[in-house]
């Protein structure tokens, strides 16, 4: 038995110069001063020197056993972080920094003890005396799956565990490490971890004399090895060990593309504001009014510029490495250690989203690259619709012969819809003899199951007089869409299900949410919410992705992508979600509408992901499940402010953060899953006059006030690696899950206002992102050669136009609502250029009010003969010519940089005056409706068919909306202005012809943004619908008549005024 705390106390720390490192295996030794080296004063864990000085240099920098950061010793060579208190240090110091009290001497002396008779001589000992001291948490800890303590340490100011030893017989009881937990990887045992060291020690005398160079700036070390969330260089020795080299890099643009482009920025917006200055003072007389509305419009234009432009000031790209992702964490012949995901599909309707398309999603995702036991897929019906019950059964019966096959020959994509679509050649790279047939085989196991599914469909077409009856006889719950109760189906069971080939398949679940009347239900927000109580319960994946119902996985390696930033130590405590960009299929090669918006895709999220993160564009995004419970990210160190951090958000931490244990607790509960992550600061109960224990009760309440009464929902939000209670049966987690669902759930909590998807907007994905940076989360952006996901767009003008309406729409909700970024969020970490890009979300639908006036005034000045300009001088028409130059150099020079066609730019240029002139126009109209009057818009769900008539049969239909009408309007107009002012200038003369061009480039600046849209009216082969011919010969009448009061054919005569002079002048 271990001796008692006085008997201890006498010995001296010279008889415990024998102890083992329990890293590397070798002697701990002795300091310089002959006593025993202690590499922690908290536990004391045993550790040499040379494990001591890699784990400084190259690892955590911090104790194995209970995460404290390690203080500098004597000798040590000082690095990038030590505090200046500590690295001043002579060499009289001692090696260590202890308490001077005497007691602390006597604790560290009985920490060593406890390790060196449990580990070093094996024989079985009681727990050291620092285990007793305080305890109040029975959690036990797991340890590469075997428990090892049943208390949570009181030791270290963190309340990490320091493992209690067991009995061993008489062999040696080593300590095993968590590799993942301790040292940030898999795969580093006591032998790797060996060779890891000799290998540095190698290193060490080779480069003896020299000092490192840990603090280069980033500009220094050629392209940069920078840290994609902390900005960190990356120690070049960190990048010789595989296990522990980044998995993942950001590089910034090269110099030679970037600097020309900020430069013209600069350039552009000096030149912007001494044309606004010679605008503003120099009016005309005779066309006020019209050189008034101009400048108001021209000075919104240049503020929305200067939103739109900076947030793109720093764009950089990535790259992930997925090979060292598979050696740290899913080694061939080893348990997979990737962490655990929970994906979301969400459909409404299924006569507007077919069922085929969500089946080809569904089928992406059980075969996507990726451990079967670590994928759970969940498939949100918020329509209650038996049809789409029906065809996911039908999937996952086909999902047991398409897996096998995707994954054993390893096709891309793995939907079969667009596997067989595709032209290429399908043998490429095959070379399994038994490819062709089996090929075949699926192909025509495939086509049967759309025939199946069509079957389906085509019976739903009509609702039977009693609803919907099922197999077994009885109705169908969701008959009634608006009032049914939760429906919850577990269809390949809770640990999946088994496939032809006898192997493991993901887990798939039908959710269909309960819906009553009289409760708000907060359209796909609440459903996104639904999805995240359901999979908290039945397998609770630390990570979420979302996709929408129609964009399938066309990289069977995009979670793994994801994973390289979610997993990686450097990044992990700071990332909320990986954004990905959005792909379509079947769009026409000119892209007409810009349905591929590769502008803000490749550009602007570009941008975005050089400050604090893209924006949260609502599919293909793989989230922390964390950030969406309303956690915080930890803080990260100050950093000395300046005119340049103060405007990327760079500031002095409030001092709240700083009160002693409120940062580390927050930071420790995050790197141990199992102690809770909940801050008890964060949720106001801090102060004195409670104990541990009441604090802990107290926080079970909170936490029931937060999330909820359900116990076991609450459970599983203090579990950050996830995973449901072994306890529970797949009976009891169902009939939990069904309970979380329910309409009341959210009543009293805080789902949807600070948890989860944030409800209040249509596009509910702006306003959730926008919370978590608000909070000081950072977002990454992921872009992979071969795009991740890729989904359907509306490729006929008036779906288009529908689908941009309701996006604005949010917007505008968003302008009018309390989470406006305008003045929401001032108290928190959001960066000032973040902000930028947040408020020119918001605000760019009113755009349209000032973009309509604007295309309005070209017409109005060829009618009328008056301009908005003045008689201008050389050096006004310089300064003219220098912005439109600098407008075409800032195009250029971003198409550069950033890799988008010309065409594509254009037509992004193109789409931004139709949309803004129509669905823009509507969406401030009905959004100012809705604040002023109360009065609520619907939501429309965009629709996903496929092009199934062939040759973009789709892009021609032309389906009648009141948003033609606006941009019909300016067209006529402008043409009929331009063919005025010609007839004006001919019947006037050749002097008047030089004004004429001024008023006509306007003109035909306006007809050319709307040719797109004009090409749209006309349809296939010149076929105009009839409505559209109505309202055309509406508008020529009455600009008919306009041309009958101008009438400039006739001879304007002058003459003396008959008023002034008389009779007789």
């Amino acid at each position: 038995m271990m001796k008692s705390e006085g008997e201890t106390g006498g010995k001296p720390l010279k008889n415990l110069g024998g102890l083992i490192c329990q890293i590397c295996g070798e002697k701990v030794g002795h300091a310089v001063n002959g006593e025993p080296f202690v590499a922690c004063d908290v536990c004391a864990f045993p550790v040499c020197r040379p494990c001591y000085e890699y784990e400084r240099k190259d690892g955590n920098q911090s104790c194995p056993q209970c995460k404290t950061a390690y203080k500098r010793h004597t000798g040590s060579p000082a690095i990038h972080g030590d505090r200046e208190e500590e690295a001043i240090l002579n060499a009289g110091t001692r090696d260590f920094i202890y308490s001077e009290n005497q007691h602390d001497k006597k604790k560290v002396a009985q920490r060593m003890l406890g390790w060196h008779a449990s580990y070093g001589r094996g024989r079985a000992v009681a727990s050291p005396n620092y285990d007793k001291e305080v305890s109040h948490n029975h959690i036990p800890l797991l340890i590469n799956g075997h428990e090892v303590s049943g208390k949570l340490s009181a030791a270290s100011p963190e309340r990490m565990s320091v493992a209690s030893p067991g009995p061993s017989g008489g062999k040696s009881n080593i300590r095993v490490v968590d590799s993942v937990r301790e040292f940030g990887s898999s795969g580093l045992s006591n032998v790797a971890w060996k060779e890891r060291v000799d290998g540095w020690k190698a290193k060490q005398d080779k480069s003896a004399g020299v000092a490192p160079e840990t603090s280069r700036a980033a500009s220094e070390r050629g392209i940069g090895d920078i840290d994609a969330c902390t900005d960190v260089p990356v120690n070049d020795s960190l990048l010789n060990d595989e296990t522990r080299q980044p998995l993942s890099r950001k590089f910034s643009i090269p110099s030679s593309r970037i600097n020309p482009y900020r430069m013209v920025i600069v350039l552009r917006l000096v030149i912007l504001c001494i044309f606004l200055h010679y605008r503003i003072t120099n009016p005309v007389p005779n066309a006020y009014a019209l050189w008034l509305v101009s400048v108001i419009c021209e000075i919104w234009f240049a503020i929305s510029w200067i939103l739109d432009q900076f947030p793109k000031w720093l764009p950089v790209n990535r790259e992930t490495y997925l090979d060292r992702l598979s050696v740290r964490f899913d080694r061939e012949g080893e348990p997979s250690q990737l962490a655990a995901v929970d994906i979301f599909v969400s459909t409404v309707d299924p006569l507007k989203e077919p069922p085929l398309v969500t089946a080809n999603t569904v089928l992406s995702i059980l075969s996507v690259d990726y451990p079967v036991d670590k994928v759970a897929c969940y498939v949100s019906d918020d329509g209650a619709a038996m049809l789409t019950f029906e065809a996911l059964s039908e999937t996952s019966e086909f999902a047991r012969r398409w897996v096998p096959f995707s994954k054993k020959y390893s096709i891309e994509p793995r939907a079969p819809e667009w596997y067989f679509a595709q032209k290429n050649d399908y043998l490429k790279d095959k070379v399994h003899p038994s490819f062709v047939k089996d090929r075949r085989a699926m192909k025509r196991e495939y086509e049967e199951f759309k025939i199946r599914i069509n079957a389906l469909v085509a019976k739903a077409q009509k609702v039977p007089e009693r609803g919907w009856i099922m197999q077994d006889g009885t109705p169908w719950p969701g008959n009634n869409t608006r009032d049914h109760p939760g429906m919850i189906q577990d269809f390949l069971g809770q640990s999946g299900g088994l496939d032809s080939d006898g192997n493991g398949l993901p887990q798939l679940v039908y959710v269909s949410r309960e819906k009553r009347s009289g409760f708000q239900h907060h359209k796909k927000a609440g459903a996104m919410n639904a999805l995240v109580r359901v999979s908290a319960v039945l397998s609770n994946g630390p990570f979420l992705l979302n996709l929408d119902c129609d964009h399938y996985i066309n990289n069977s390696q995009a979670i793994r992508e994801a994973m390289c930033f979610m997993m990686d130590p450097n990044l992990e405590r700071y990332v909320c979600y990986v954004q990905f960009p959005q792909r379509f299929d079947g769009i026409d090669r000119n892209d007409r509408y810009a349905n591929r918006n590769t502008v803000f895709f490749d550009i602007n999220l570009r941008g975005l992901d050089g400050i604090q993160g893209p924006v949260y564009v609502g599919t293909g995004c793989v989230f922390n499940r964390t950030a969406l419970y309303g956690y915080e990210p930890p803080h990260k160190p100050y950093k000395k402010s300046g005119l340049f951090s103060s405007c990327f958000g760079l500031k002095k931490i409030n001092s709240k953060y700083n009160k002693k244990g409120s940062n580390y607790k927050s930071s420790s509960r995050r790197m141990d899953p199992t102690v809770p992550i909940f801050n008890l600061e964060d949720i106001g109960v801090e102060g004195a006059g409670f104990d541990y224990e009441k604090r802990l009760l107290m926080s079970d309440t909170i936490l029931e006030q937060r999330f909820g009464q359900s116990a076991l929902f609450v459970t599983s939000t203090l579990m950050e690696n996830g995973g449901a209670p072994h306890s529970a049966t797949p009976e009891t987690l169902l009939k939990e899950a069904i309970h979380v669902i329910s309409c009341g759930y959210e009543d009293k909590t805080d789902w949807g206002s600070e948890i989860g998807w944030i409800y209040g907007s249509v596009t509910e994905d702006i306003l959730t992102g926008f919370k978590m940076h608000a909070r000081g989360w950072r977002s990454i952006y992921c872009m992979p050669k071969r795009p991740a996901f890729k989904g359907s767009a509306p490729i006929n003008l008036s779906d288009r136009l529908n689908q941009v309406l309701r996006w604005a729409l949010g917007s505008i909700e968003i302008l009018f609502s309390r989470h406006c970024p305008i003045w929401y969020g001032y108290g928190g970490r959001l960066k000032w250029l973040e902000r930028f890009a947040y408020i020119n979300t918001t605000i760019y639908p009113i755009t349209s009010i000032p973009l309509v006036l604007y295309c309005t005034l070209p017409a109005v000045c060829l009618l009328t003969g008056k301009f908005i300009i003045p008689q201008i001088s050389n050096i006004a028409i310089i300064w003219f010519m220098s912005l439109f130059l600098s407008i075409f150099a800032t195009g250029i020079l971003e198409m550069r940089w950033s890799g988008v066609g010309i065409d594509e730019w254009w037509r992004n240029e193109q789409f931004w005056v139709i949309g803004g002139v129509s669905a823009h126009l509507f969406a401030v109209v009905q959004g100012l409706l809705k604040v002023l009057t109360g009065i609520d818009t619907n939501f429309t769900v965009t629709s996903k068919a496929t092009d199934e008539g062939g040759d973009f049969a789709e892009l021609y239909i032309l389906k009648w909306t009141s948003l033609l009408i606006p941009p019909t309007t300016l067209l006529i107009i402008n043409i009929v202005g331009v063919v005025a002012g010609i007839s004006y200038a001919m019947n006037s003369g050749y002097q008047s012809w030089g004004p004429l061009f001024g008023k006509m480039f306007f003109a035909f600046w306006v007809i050319v943004h709307l040719f797109p849209f004009f090409k749209g009216l006309m349809g296939r082969q010149n076929r105009t619908p009839t409505i559209i011919v109505l309202w055309s010969v509406l508008l020529a009448s009455i600009f008919s008549l306009l041309w009958i009061r101008i009438d400039p054919f006739i001879t304007r005569v002058t003459g003396p005024d008959m008023e002034m002079c008389g009779i007789n002048c």
